[in-house]
């Protein structure tokens, strides 16, 4: 028998609504997943991101709302569901008392590998993650990055249709983050859909194909990154560390150079101008002369359309709700 067309969403989440305490942590959100995409859920510690992932792998019954994941209910059919996805949570569930190996060895029997495909199916992954020098290494002598990159490679094991990583990077070093970012861009090419939960905005520019940016259990915006960025902020900010009276300063400049503007923000005493003419803003601001500590004219980030939509700077965070 022919198999139809397959279809290019992987999740449809629509007016998703998740309850504790009868309180909305995910509060009515609505978007799509695609095939062989990144998407990522980009927010502070408290914006429903964990909270709607446990949703799509069915830890957490949906309150409300439509969601499907695979073409499946993810209400009544997430065990059928969990066949066919990877899921790496923010807690590390791997046991301290087996060995690398062992670890992954015993996640592909549950999985029902048979056994003559297991040693060539582990050896991959663990090549794949730069595990491989560590296989009879027991997990509690392990680095955090290593950690990590056992704990996703585990989670292919099963040649799952979309991987889950929820906060991947929480808690590591820079480099060992940086290498980890390197490993997850070579899953992508391998054409696997991931779904990212992540509040560092680095780690969202550089992995997620499209995102939606929540606080408070809503979605704020989505898009792609660079497009984010031009749509809310411009190429270019120029930030001002102002020595007296900030608010008047960003009233007076606002006003003045409205025409090269595309909006502005004040945090504490330092004044953001989201800016597509920086040079020229830069050059007609040392007319005036404004008292400053420092200036520092800089590409526009995906941190300031956060900053802009939300009114305040992203904080790492350790764990979710």
């Amino acid at each position: 028998m022919q198999e139809g067309p397959v279809s290019r969403e992987i999740i449809v989440a629509r007016d998703l609504v998740k309850h504790y305490n009868g309180r909305a942590v995910v509060d009515g959100i609505s978007f799509q997943v695609y095939r062989g995409e990144c998407f990522g859920l980009l927010g502070p510690n408290g914006a429903g991101k964990t909270t709607t992932v446990k949703m799509v792998y069915g830890l957490s019954p949906i309150s409300a709302g439509e969601l499907t994941v695979l073409g499946l209910h993810a209400g009544s059919q997430s065990r059928e569901i969990r066949k066919h996805l990877g899921v790496v949570s923010q807690d590390n569930n791997l046991d301290p008392d087996l060995t690398v190996w062992e670890n992954m060895e015993m996640f592909a029997r549950y999985y029902g590998l048979r056994p003559a495909h297991i040693a060539a199916r582990l050896r991959q992954l663990l090549d794949l993650m730069d595990l491989s020098s560590a296989a009879h290494a027991r997990v509690e002598t392990l680095s955090g990055g290593m950690k990590r990159r056992l704990a996703i490679a585990r989670s292919l094991i099963n040649n799952p249709q979309l991987l889950i990583l929820d906060e991947p990077t929480t808690g590591l070093d820079p480099q060992a983050r940086h290498l980890l970012w390197q490993q997850l861009r070579e899953i992508k090419e391998q054409k696997i859909t991931i779904l990212l939960t992540t509040h560092y905005l680095e780690e969202a520019t550089k992995l997620c194909d499209r995102l939606v940016i929540m606080d408070r259990g809503r979605i704020l915006e989505e898009g792609e990154p660079s497009a984010l960025v031009a749509k809310h902020v411009g190429p270019q900010v120029l930030e001002l560390g102002l020595k007296e009276d900030p608010p008047a300063w960003q009233e007076a400049l606002t006003g003045r150079f409205a025409h090269l503007l595309k909006g502005s923000w004040l945090l504490g005493d330092t004044l953001y101008l989201y800016t597509d003419g920086g040079n020229r803003l830069l050059q007609e601001l040392q007319e005036l002369a404004p008292p400053c500590h420092y200036h520092l004219l800089r590409a526009a980030t995906l941190e300031d359309v956060f900053l802009k939509l939300t009114g305040k700077e992203l904080a790492p965070a350790d764990v979710e709700a």
